[in-house]
């Protein structure tokens, strides 16, 4: 049976007049992996702070299970910014300590592409205090991850990350036998990693079995039972069922029963874009030239990013961009974007970008504009026009589009001032489609919007006639909304991935292999060429057997935990552990001794 390490009894919380939690009772037990999803400002964060004891509640109480080996990522690091990368990740271990273990290997190149901590001025020894707060909070997971917990907490630890950095903290999370909680508006990684959702509404919390997919269906499984009067949420979720049968890979872990009851749920629901209609709509209002690039090549200061591109963004494409980061994804659409703002004067330093003549041009950067504190919401999109044409007859007021993006009644009139991240993004986008574009570039659009607020902007890009060009981090937004994926790889050129961003992270893999330097060793005499290639070959090879090692132990103390009540077995696997755990005791010995010949 496995044993309980938090209990949340008859917890309350209120802001002001407002009820974040009312009465919310829960319980975190081993081998759980819970997503917390839900609106921002409905009480997520608030949640898991009180379940780490980091918050007090008003009234009920929170209990920790002795000894409990508690790790939180918070969305403000508490790092030294005196302090090296060294001393908050790896303390006081020496190079031959840290770089013989196999786990830290693992998390310094997963969260940071290299032991040497490529993109950092001076690697482990740079100086935290003048560090972004992206590459602070890259340093406080892997300070967390490096350490053993029996339960981590982590508030959106995918910000920051890129597409390959969130499949590696994926793979990473499956791996370990903490339990863990988690909220990310990431429905990819939510689907990967969890099996049971906490979704927090107005003061309550709803549990289901689960992952991300499997927690759509049966929330709107239950608002179809319940027949609620939120009629509009609720086609919403059966939009983004359909999608999750029809449009993406099944993901859902549910028995063949509940699949058959999700198909009899979405019987009747179209699919998510009539491309036919839409490219037919996007042709009467683009014309046949949207931006045409003609051996092209895009530097930012001495760096070339892109060289001699020839490339056609034409009417109605749907593209999803991704990349390594520096590839210069938002470089190129910032040179298309100079391009139709002084409608082709603005060339690059060498080739031609044809812009065509009946392109309205709206881009969302990830830099949020800055508007007058005391305008009002409503006031904000009004300054655009009163009303706006969604295409296929669709014409919404500046009112209803507030209210599809989150703003309710009460809400828009809201002062711009008092606004916090997430809504001022959802405000920008909002004031960039009353505009009428048929144009759009989006950098980065799901940054700090959480995940109700990404299915109503998905519905409303699905019956959007245009062209569309999409960078973003978030796997689930991108395979959603575009229908093409182009890559960036970091060789100045772009790539077409038929496959989407499962190729695309083969090729990075592929990339990684092939550069992949010899691990970290401290100078030593000299040797000959033969020798040190010789003893990098069998590093590499000792560095596999170590890997297999650890998946072989992770599996045991999984078997282990749930076998706890059979000692025969347990003792079993108990002396498998044990002689594991001697094998690579040797395997790390003979690595440290070939570290020197390398």
């Amino acid at each position: 049976m496995a044993v309980n390490l938090v209990n949340v009894e008859a917890v309350s919380k209120v802001y002001g007049t407002r009820a974040l939690l009312d009465g919310v009772s829960l319980g975190v037990s081993e081998g759980d992996r819970i997503g917390v999803v839900g609106r921002n400002g409905d009480g997520k964060t608030t949640l898991i702070r009180m379940l780490a004891r980091l918050e007090d509640a008003d009234s009920g109480r929170v209990t920790h299970s002795g000894g409990l080996r508690l790790g939180v990522l918070t969305q403000h690091d508490s790092l030294d910014p005196k302090a090296t990368v060294r001393h908050e990740v790896i303390g006081d271990l020496a190079d031959h300590e840290w770089a013989g273990s196999a786990k830290i290997r693992d998390v310094l190149t997963g969260l940071f592409g290299g032991l040497g901590l490529p993109g950092f001025e001076h690697g482990l020894d740079t100086v935290i205090g003048p560090l972004s707060g992206g590459e602070r909070r890259r340093i406080a997971l892997a300070k967390l991850l490096i350490a053993e917990q029996d339960l981590i907490v982590l508030d959106e630890p995918t910000n920051h990350l890129d597409v390959e950095g969130i499949a590696w903290l994926a793979q990473h999370l499956q791996n370990r036998r903490s339990a863990l909680v988690c909220v990310t508006h990431d429905r990819w990684f939510l689907d990967q990693v969890c099996t049971r959702m906490w979704d927090v509404q107005r003061g309550t919390v709803h549990e289901y079995e689960g992952g991300y997919s499997d927690y759509v269906f049966a929330r709107a499984e239950r608002e179809r039972i319940a027949a609620t009067e939120e009629a509009k949420r609720q086609n919403l979720m059966r939009k983004e069922l359909a999608w999750l049968r029809r449009g993406a890979p099944a993901r859902t872990s549910k028995p063949r029963y509940r699949i058959e009851a999700a198909n009899e749920l979405i019987a009747d629901v179209p699919p998510p874009r009539d491309t036919s209609e839409l490219m037919k709509f996007a042709n009467a209002r683009l014309g046949k030239t949207v931006f045409d690039l003609e051996d092209v090549t895009v530097t930012a200061g001495p760096k070339t990013l892109l060289r001699h591109l020839t490339w056609q963004l034409g009417p109605g494409d749907r593209i999803g961009l991704v990349g390594v980061n520096g590839a210069g994804k938002t470089s190129l659409l910032r040179a298309l974007a100079d391009a139709a703002r002084t409608q082709g004067e603005a060339q690059p330093e060498s080739g031609k970008i044809v812009v065509g003549k009946t392109v309205r041009l709206a881009y969302l950067s990830q830099d949020v504009t800055e508007l007058p504190a005391t305008l009002r919401v409503l006031e904000a999109v009004q300054q655009i026009r009163d009303r706006v044409d969604l295409g296929k007859g669709r014409e919404m007021t500046a009112g209803q589009l507030c209210e599809q993006f989150g703003f309710a009644k009460e809400k828009q009139w809201t002062p711009v001032g008092d606004l916090s991240g997430g809504e001022r993004r959802r405000l920008q986008l909002l004031r960039l489609l009353m505009d009428e574009p048929n144009v759009l570039f989006l950098d980065e659009p799901t940054n700090d919007l959480d995940i109700e607020t990404l299915t109503q902007l998905e519905d409303l890009l699905d019956g959007w006639p245009g062209s569309m060009v999409v960078i973003s981090h978030d796997r689930f937004f991108i395979e959603r909304t575009t229908d093409k994926t182009f890559a960036l790889l970091g060789d100045a050129t772009l790539r077409m991935l038929p496959r989407g961003i499962d190729e695309y992270l083969e090729r990075r893999q592929k990339m990684i292999e092939a550069a992949a330097p010899a691990p970290v060793a401290a100078p030593v005499k000299e040797k000959s060429a033969g020798d040190a290639r010789a003893a990098k070959k069998e590093l590499q090879k000792i560095e596999r057997q170590l890997d297999k090692v650890a998946d072989k132990e992770t599996k045991l103390h999984a078997q282990i935990a749930e076998n706890a009540t059979d000692f025969e077995k347990v003792a079993k696997l108990d002396a498998e552990l044990r002689e594991l755990a001697g094998e690579r005791e040797e395997l790390e010995m003979r690595w440290l001794e070939l570290a020197e010949d390398a």
